[in-house]
């Protein structure tokens, strides 16, 4: 039987000192990292139906998800979790993955809750009167409370993410269940790596057809970047500048040759698998 060492009364006093204070340090960094036990939820439910097609759009098959019940009742118990959450005492980039997060399921359930449908903007707000925007789609809806806030989608978006964060990527995170919107990440955002998946995404949709196309000089944009010019530096200028940001060197010498927007285009198909394909 082994040895017991008794401690004194000032050892014992020093290791709670230290037992304290390893779980401060704890419940420190698991607040500015914003880590939660449903972010590995909603990863495995992302990574059984997000898909990336061979035409670089990411797919979500929404009809396999609203099939199974179980899953359905898992992305709802991911939401309300996520509710009960402080946003307001994360650090930055833990809020902004919280936001996206939960903004990008709230979107999901929304259609899955209305499946089948063809759009998104077949779906129109409820609750919200005198309010033309309501029939638009469905993001006047509050549909979540969050530190006592009830919040819509467009709340969310543009009354939280925008504001709060001031960062263009902000549109990079958020999917609103369409073709035209970008991707929808398989996995959550988490903190540790935000800022360069956001570059990644940022990359990804830039240089993507339905981000920029130019042909015969004529450049012809997402409608994001005319929708929020604001966020992109206000003007055409400000938009080219952000888009050779983010383009391949190919794209950034067309860029080079183009003075302003042409035309704008946005593809409100819901972003399911494409017939014929599982």
């Amino acid at each position: 039987m082994p040895r017991i060492t008794r401690l004194s009364l000032p050892s014992r006093r020093l290791a709670g000192i230290v037992a304290a204070a390893a779980l401060a340090l704890t419940a420190h960094l698991a607040g500015t990292s914003g880590a939660a036990a449903g972010d590995a939820d909603f990863d495995v439910l992302l990574g059984r139906y997000v898909s990336s097609a061979t035409d670089g759009v990411n797919r979500v098959d929404y009809a396999r998800w609203h099939a199974t019940r179980e899953d359905r009742d898992s992305l709802a118990r991911f939401i309300t979790e996520e509710a009960g959450r402080k946003p307001s005492t994360l650090g930055r980039d833990a809020a902004f993955a919280y936001w996206a997060n939960l903004y990008n399921a709230l979107t999901v359930k929304v259609i899955l809750d209305n499946y089948p449908v063809k759009s998104i903007r077949d779906i129109k707000s409820e609750g919200v009167w005198l309010d033309p925007k309501a029939y638009l789609g469905p993001w006047r809806t509050p549909r979540v409370t969050v530190e006592g806030r009830s919040l819509s989608l467009d709340a969310i978006e543009h009354e939280v993410m925008r504001p709060t964060f001031k960062d263009p990527r902000v549109h990079y995170s958020i999917n609103c269940a369409s073709i035209g919107c970008p991707n929808l990440r398989p996995t959550a955002w988490r903190a540790a790596t935000l800022d360069a998946d956001l570059t990644a995404a940022a990359r990804d949709y830039v240089n993507h057809p339905r981000g920029v196309t130019i042909a015969d000089g004529k450049l012809v944009v997402s409608s994001i970047y005319v929708w929020f010019k604001d966020d992109f530096g206000g003007d055409d200028k400000g938009v080219l500048k952000h888009l050779k940001t983010y383009a391949a060197p190919d794209l950034a010498r067309q860029l080079d040759r183009v003075k302003r927007i042409d035309r704008d285009v946005y593809d409100w198909a819901l972003n399911a698998p494409a017939a014929g394909r599982g």
